[in-house]
């Protein structure tokens, strides 16, 4: 105990140094309760993060780091990460260019994503050339992973991202590859329809990747559509259908976690399996200082039960309730249920699943 206290005073002393020196600086401490399993877990931990930012004309330099603590009373050490520490400059007013660890967020996040729900947010080791114009906005980015990613590897990623919003539409093209020869695609489209009331997006997302047992390319893809109905400034009404191809789709390092685990590790039901259509249907509402939102998922698989001859049913809960106590501070807490009728075990055979429960209990305070 008295080691972990020394670490958190040392900590504290080099954030109070590095913000008596900074321009700006931000911070925020997250504490969340995991109240999974039959609401009697009770795992806590705490993240503190915080950022500083120095700069001029046409340049910029920013820094963070996260520090995790268990609560658990095992004597967990703590875990600390310096999980951004970048430099901008700007080139004649056309473009910027940003070197160092950043996050990195493009598209629907499907395949890039920083992960913030996560202990420690995604981060890269590389550079971002962005063109902003009225014609198309424009990122050329090369990066390695570093830790604070599930994909510790030496290869070379590269990024060509492509954004445009004009009027009622958006659209965002992702390009991916690597120095493995493995590629992706990702598209998405927005429109607003009858003043802003009906949103519309489509969403399309293609890869082949090398299946690690035989070393061999397999395409992967997954395709999206949703529309959401806003009945008025406080209620909202949404439904989507998404359906995976016969490799299905999946990316590490993005915003979306493998199977059930992705609960723990990103907050939402992640990928889902090859061939999976999900049918979703949600409805949020705000007022004041409180959002309360709920949405259902309705997973089938029709080439499951053709194969296999057993029903292939998934459904999924989720319900979140946030409220802002103050400008400082806001609670939040999730809870969701993951209900198959179907899982494999070890052998491969088809089993009975257990329904699952997570619960998770947030607060965030930023000064």
């Amino acid at each position: 105990m008295k080691k972990n206290l020394r670490n958190i005073l040392t900590l504290a002393l080099g954030f109070v140094t590095v913000i008596a020196t900074a321009q700006s600086w931000d911070a925020d401490s997250r504490t969340r309760v995991d109240m999974g399993g039959d609401n009697d877990r009770f795992q806590t931990e705490q993240r503190m993060s915080l950022g500083a930012s120095w700069g001029g004309d046409g340049w910029g330099i920013n820094a963070s780091g996260t520090a995790n603590y268990a609560l658990d009373g095992t004597g967990s050490e703590v875990d600390f990460d310096f999980s951004e520490v970048s430099a901008t400059t700007d080139l004649m007013g056309w473009a910027t260019v940003t070197v160092g660890r950043q996050a990195m967020n493009y598209g629907s996040g499907l395949m890039v994503g920083s992960n913030d729900w996560g202990a420690n947010p995604y981060t890269r080791d590389g550079g971002t050339f962005a063109i902003d114009n009225d014609m198309v906005d424009l990122d050329f980015v090369y990066y390695r992973n570093n830790d604070g990613t599930p994909e510790e590897d030496n290869r070379d990623h590269y990024l060509i991202n492509a954004a445009k919003s004009d009027g009622d539409w958006s659209m965002n093209a992702l390009f991916y590859s690597d120095s493995e020869d493995q590629d992706a695609m990702g598209l998405d489209f927005g429109y607003a329809m009858m003043g802003g009331d009906i949103d519309l997006s489509v969403s399309y997302n293609s890869a082949s990747v090398n299946d690690i047992a035989t070393g061999e390319a397999v395409d992967m893809d997954m395709t999206s559509f949703g529309a959401t109905y806003n009945v008025s400034d406080n209620i909202s009404i949404s439904a989507s259908q998404t359906t995976y191809g016969d490799n299905g789709f999946a990316f590490i390092g993005s915003n979306y976690g493998l199977g059930v685990a992705s609960w723990a590790t990103h907050g939402n039901m992640g990928y889902l399996m090859p061939n999976d259509e999900d049918l979703a249907f949600g409805v949020n509402y705000a007022s004041g200082d409180f959002t309360l939102g709920v949405n259902v998922h309705s997973v089938t698989n029709e080439e499951y039960m053709h194969a296999n001859g057993d029903d292939y049913d998934r459904s999924v809960t989720e319900v979140s309730l946030n409220y802002n106590m103050s400008d400082n501070a806001n609670v939040g807490i999730k809870y969701a249920t993951d209900e198959g009728s179907w899982a494999s075990d070890v052998d491969g055979n088809s089993v009975a699943a257990a329904e699952t429960k997570y619960m998770w209990l947030t607060l965030n305070i930023t000064p």
